[in-house]
């Protein structure tokens, strides 16, 4: 990789891997995009930063040939509780922006990654470490826009040679960029909730297991399958990738290992719960493993400690998002 653009780069996980691409690629050799810019986004002043609709596949297609990028990140996406919400525009936006994607990576012969998630299984899936390959019948939109991203991509790959690579995520927790959206946005939540205001009210009922994973984490994973020998992947899309499992009641006794007086209390919210149930307990993460050395670092107890040692410095910034 020398030149590399992404999508959604003020996003959840673009935030944050905008960021370690530069410290590692080089401020000018990462080019930032996003369907609106935001003044007070440190990635839009830092570096090179284009407004992209990813529905406007000639912007979409110029800006890869400006700047002659290698590599293509796509990011750009609804994610699934507000795709519960606005289904015909979820399809749109992440069915034909990944279309779009792939085209341009097409066109341009492009090294392309773009994730896919723990939502790509559905109700029927096996349960706990669920198999790399397996039963795939989701009940969201969201869901069935990853399984058709999934297959897009082994498409692009088997008939036109793209070098297409993806992981499923869990949930994914972070304190630089706040909730966009997800069914598992409680684990950011309740991290704010216990410092701000030592109370927080779950969504989920408190025995609803899902596997989550912490975003350092994730940044390392990405950028170490765009790395890769692609000759060693056999999967090359879609790899199942995780590093732990928990439940709210779990999350907030950990929390309170921490912050002893923090109390949580449940009003399920019934479409979220939905949501939650189709989806694993755990995934089984051997594919990863072995076809390009997935790891993790970071566990429950690290993550939350990580977590409250940073928070207090973005707490200004929730708020005033929260107020908006």
């Amino acid at each position: 990789m020398k030149k590399i653009l992404i999508t959604g780069a003020l996003g959840q996980i673009g935030s944050e891997l905008t960021r370690a691409l530069r410290a590692k690629y080089g401020v000018e050799n990462v080019i930032a995009t996003n369907d609106v810019a935001s003044d007070r986004s440190a990635i839009v002043r830092e570096g090179p930063f284009e407004v992209l609709d990813v529905l406007d596949y000639q912007r979409f297609l110029a800006i890869a040939e400006d700047y002659q990028v290698d590599t293509l990140i796509h990011l750009a996406a609804l994610l699934s509780a507000v795709a519960e919400t606005k289904p015909q525009l979820a399809w749109k936006v992440n069915m034909e922006g990944t279309m779009n994607a792939l085209e341009v990576a097409r066109e341009r012969d492009l090294l392309f990654f773009t994730p896919s998630s723990i939502g790509a299984f559905g109700p029927s899936t096996p349960k706990d470490l669920t198999p790399q390959v397996t039963i795939q019948r989701p009940t969201t939109m969201y869901g069935v826009n990853k399984v058709a991203g999934e297959l897009l991509c082994d498409y692009y790959y088997e008939r036109f040679g793209v070098d297409t690579r993806g992981v499923r995520f869990p949930g994914l927790i972070s304190y630089l960029a706040p909730p966009g959206g997800g069914t598992t946005d409680y684990a950011i939540e309740i991290c704010y909730a216990a410092m701000d205001a030592g109370t927080y009210e779950c969504p989920l009922s408190a025995d609803t297991r899902l596997d989550m994973m912490y975003m350092p984490d994730a940044i390392h994973a990405i950028i170490d399958l765009l790395e890769a020998d692609g000759s060693k992947l056999v999967h090359r899309n879609a790899f199942n990738i995780s590093s732990m499992s928990f439940t709210p009641e779990e999350i907030a006794a950990e929390i309170r290992q921490i912050y002893p007086s923090f109390e949580m209390t449940y009003k399920v919210n019934p479409m979220l719960q939905k949501i939650a149930d189709s989806w694993p307990n755990s995934l089984d993460a051997t594919c990863a493993k072995e076809e390009w050395g997935f790891s993790y670092h970071y566990g429950l107890r690290g993550m939350l400690e990580d977590m409250f040692a940073h928070l207090p410095e973005r707490q200004p910034a929730k708020r005033t998002k929260m107020l908006m």
